[in-house]
């Protein structure tokens, strides 16, 4: 393959992953008609996860190995995050919608470069708290602008705003996992460190959730488990693998910029699947958080590797 197709083929492996990341709103909303409870959809999505990833893992000599340190670390404090994000952006999918939902976790970003200098030593430039402001802008104008049925709540308030905070919960812990990673992945690699990851917090919801009331339940219809392993192909599994393609390919913050399509994706497909609509302010805050998202991206990838142009 030529340098030019290859580098083409790392943009559609991006922009494929964002897409398939996208599909975690429409495919919850699916779900919440079949009655599943926004409590348990998480905790089936990361073991049916685990089990494939741990199946394919058999597979590779040495793939379960990891030190004392970095398992209590990837799969006790990472376990935690992974197990915090998959309640919390359900209940935000719930209740600020796909486009809400998709808005505020794209927060992510502003925290990790808030948090990286006081963990990771990278400097907080006025660019960046620019970038940060434009986000956090856009998501808000983006969960106002969100005209939804919410699946939360007696009214629309208290669902929205139930919603909203589970959206900025699943944004922390989402910034969480981010920056854990960059710790993990150069030591134990990518699939590990996510099949360490996806287990740990299979394992801690499957212990809290009964301890809290809301043990996890099997799915009661067909169609209930046709979506729960697509939750878990898709967006746990597949996603990530197009994304691991994508930066064979390109620079990583490139890879980064092209899966930014994602919560644009995601709005479209709650349009069409679900009639979740955004009013103008709306459309316009999500463009604001893509523009901020992928403005970021991008200067952190010149600053790492100098000026990359596609």
């Amino acid at each position: 393959m030529t340098p030019s197709r290859a580098r083409l083929a790392g943009f559609l492996f991006a922009a494929g992953a964002g897409v398939v990341w996208s599909t975690t709103g429409p495919l919850s909303n699916a779900l919440y008609a079949e009655g599943e409870s926004v409590t348990q959809i998480g905790f089936w999505r990361i073991l049916i996860g685990a089990i494939a990833l741990g199946a394919w893992g058999l597979t590779r000599r040495g793939f379960f190995r990891m030190d004392r340190r970095g398992f209590w670390l990837v799969a006790g404090v990472g376990g935690s995050l992974v197990a915090l994000f998959e309640v919390a952006y359900q209940f935000g999918i719930a209740g600020a919608g796909v486009a809400g939902a998709a808005a505020l976790l794209y927060l992510a970003p502003v925290v990790v470069a808030v948090l990286a200098q006081p963990l990771l030593g990278e400097r907080v430039t006025v660019v960046k708290i620019l970038l940060a402001t434009v986000v956090m802008v856009g998501a808000t104008l983006t969960v106002r602008g969100s005209l939804h049925e919410p699946f939360l709540g007696d009214g629309a308030f208290s669902s929205v705003a139930v919603g909203t905070v589970g959206g900025l919960l699943a944004a922390a812990s989402y910034a969480g996992t981010t920056i854990l990673a960059r710790w993990a992945v150069p030591r134990y690699g990518t699939l590990k460190v996510l099949f360490w990851e996806i287990a740990g917090g299979t394992v801690i919801l499957g212990t809290v959730l009964p301890l809290v009331g809301h043990a996890p339940t099997v799915a009661g219809t067909e169609r209930g488990w046709i979506f729960l392993l697509a939750l878990a192909a898709g967006p746990v599994l597949g996603a990530n693998f197009l994304f691991f393609a994508a930066v064979k390919r390109i620079e990583a913050a490139w890879a980064a910029v092209a899966a930014t399509i994602e919560p644009v994706a995601a709005a479209g497909l709650a349009l069409v699947l679900f009639h979740q609509r955004l009013t103008p302010l709306g459309w316009v805050g999500l463009l604001l958080v893509v523009g901020g998202v992928a403005g970021g991206y991008l200067r952190e990838g010149r600053a790492n590797r100098g000026a990359v142009v596609p």
